[in-house]
């Protein structure tokens, strides 16, 4: 995978999570849930803290901060998808670099991050999250994938004599 590939994809990240969110934006009302199919919302709402509301309330009202945390990470992030040999590698760690951009986007603009999926079912609620935590979670997967071995290592057979 090329240079050009992977800044592409960093980039394709970036604007499907932008773009959602703009239209989530735009389009729903905090609080209100909007009924797609049943076990899935879109729900507007605005997230402090780290993935999936972790360290809301420690992070409240520290954007800056998450950006400088989140920023750094990321950046050793982007070092390691131009250093990866692996194309479902570099492709894995462009996709978690692309989605932390969208976040940090969000921290910038607006102090959080705008979340709007609701996934549930019964009395049971993922935490609401975004486009930008879709493509990390991909990504980590992809990276997890290419670290599997491909086939089996065959062990060399012993001589019994």
């Amino acid at each position: 995978m090329s240079r050009t590939v992977l800044i592409v994809l960093m980039a394709a990240a970036v604007v499907a999570d932008q773009a959602t969110k703009a239209a989530a934006l735009s389009l729903l009302s905090q609080g209100t849930a909007v009924p797609v199919f049943p076990g899935f919302n879109l729900v507007l709402g605005f997230n402090e803290g780290a993935s999936f509301g972790l360290g809301s309330g420690v992070m409240a009202g520290k954007p800056l901060l998450m950006v400088a945390l989140t920023g750094a990470v990321t950046l050793f992030l982007a070092v390691m998808a131009f250093r990866a040999q692996h194309p479902l590698e570099r492709a894995g760690f462009a996709l978690v670099v692309g989605g932390a951009l969208g976040n940090i986007i969000d921290r910038l603009r607006q102090g959080a991050v705008t979340d709007f999926l609701d996934v549930y079912w019964r009395d049971w609620r993922w935490p609401t999250f975004n486009g930008a935590d879709i493509a990390i979670t991909l990504g980590a997967v992809l990276i997890l994938a290419a670290s599997l071995p491909l086939r089996r290592r065959k062990e060399p057979v012993l001589d019994q004599d």
